[in-house]
């Protein structure tokens, strides 16, 4: 680790830690129902437009990792950095247009924010590791800690940024204008920021169809590569529907503080499952956390308490959103070193895959459907985890041949 990127590491983060709140917010039941009161849709609607972040994702993922390992992580940073900024802003500018096309402009927004979520993925992501090169693992489970903060504070954020309209209505406009204006901000910065391939020796490097022409895939790290799609599923529907199933199935009538729990579980992993990489590998983790994720969704499922729905949040925050989509993707880095930003492209179209069509399937459901929707998709997770598992030494066999 070069101590002179330590400042530049700091500011890469802190674009995740406004992301946080960026691809959190709209799963907030105080969010969507302030959201859906002005654009006249049912609540549940609103999770169509955190799909479309998935969407953008899915436009940008192709292009985006192969530009950041040919032209640099800057340039994907600060398309990355713009492109939230806009937005943030347009949810504002979507809210105020009301039933004159506001939901469509919001859907317009969180394209370009899923875009935004690409560029920052493949550019940020390589570029921590190449920063600490020593414990990559640990770098990219970073990346979560700064998200995990931001949405623990959410909350009491909301609190603090709601305002009234002169019509009655609930507004967040305070809170998207100033995450929009951050991530100006940081933009700026990372213009000057220094950057370790930006000051390493520029060599000619291959671009997607090459990458994938020249890679081996076995049926393992394809295995591996849908891991991606299953343990984004279990934390995405439990972060933009859980709320709703406490709301109208356990009768909870303001469940927003399981936000609060979500990301208090999801802080204490990314300690616990850092020191423990150290003595374990990192792949077990594919087949431990989804089962916990899978056992927890069930009694919540059952029980249908306000308690367990507390400890659900804990649980499901700390086994489904604690890092393991960043493990995969360290993990997927290690085997494929030279393509490490195409690499990290294809778990995250996985990942993108799934929350535009998971996320859009779940709009139409209701909050009971949803839940029995993720843990069938976690379940298929957890036997994906297993072959794996089964199998990892054969994959380190693989790369080691190559």
């Amino acid at each position: 680790m070069n101590k002179k990127y330590l400042p530049s590491a700091l500011i890469l983060y802190l674009n995740f830690f406004i992301h946080g709140i960026g691809c959190a917010v709209l799963g907030q039941a105080v969010i969507k129902d302030a959201l859906a009161a002005s654009w006249g849709v049912e609540a549940m609607s609103i999770t169509a437009i955190s799909a479309a972040l998935g969407l953008g994702r899915l436009i940008a993922l192709p292009f985006a990792g192969p530009l950041s390992d040919k032209l640099g992580r800057r340039i994907s940073c600060v398309i990355g950095g713009v492109s939230y900024a806009i937005y943030l802003i347009g949810l504002a500018l979507a809210f105020n247009a009301g039933t004159n096309g506001g939901y469509q402009i919001a859907y317009i927004c969180a394209i370009l924010g899923g875009i935004a979520n690409s560029f920052l993925d493949t550019g940020i992501y390589p570029a921590v590791a190449e920063v600490f090169y020593d414990a990559p693992g640990v770098a990219t489970m970073g990346i979560k800690f700064f998200i995990a903060i931001s949405q623990m504070l959410l909350p009491f954020v909301l609190g603090i940024t709601v305002t009234t309209t002169a019509a009655g209505l609930a507004s967040y406009n305070t809170l998207f204008w100033g995450c929009g204006i951050f991530f100006a901000v940081l933009v700026v910065i990372i213009l000057f920021a220094p950057l370790p391939d930006a000051d390493a020796r520029k060599e000619k490097k291959e671009g997607l169809l090459e990458n994938l022409k020249n890679t081996h895939f076995s049926i393992e790290s394809i295995a591996m590569i849908l891991i991606g799609f299953t343990c984004t599923a279990t934390f995405q529907l439990w972060l933009n529907c859980a709320q709703n199933f406490a709301k109208e199935v356990v009768g909870w009538a303001d469940p927003s503080i399981m936000q609060a729990y979500y990301s208090a579980g999801t802080l204490l992993a990314l300690i616990v499952t850092a020191i423990l990489t150290r003595k374990v590998k990192e792949v077990r983790f594919f087949m431990v956390y989804p089962a916990i994720c899978l056992v927890t969704m069930i009694l919540v499922l059952i029980g249908k308490a306000q308690p367990l729905c507390i400890v659900g949040a804990f649980a499901v925050g700390w086994a489904g959103a604690g890092g393991l989509l960043q493990i995969v993707t360290s993990v997927c880095n290690m085997l494929f070193p030279k393509i490490k930003g195409t690499v990290t492209a294809l778990v995250m179209i996985a990942a993108s895959l799934c929350n535009y069509t998971i996320l859009t399937a779940a709009s139409k459901m209701t909050p009971s459907g949803v839940m029995i929707m993720n843990i069938v998709i976690t379940a298929i997770g957890v036997a994906l985890g297993a072959f794996v598992n089964l199998r990892y030494s054969k994959m380190q066999e693989n790369v080691s041949a190559e």
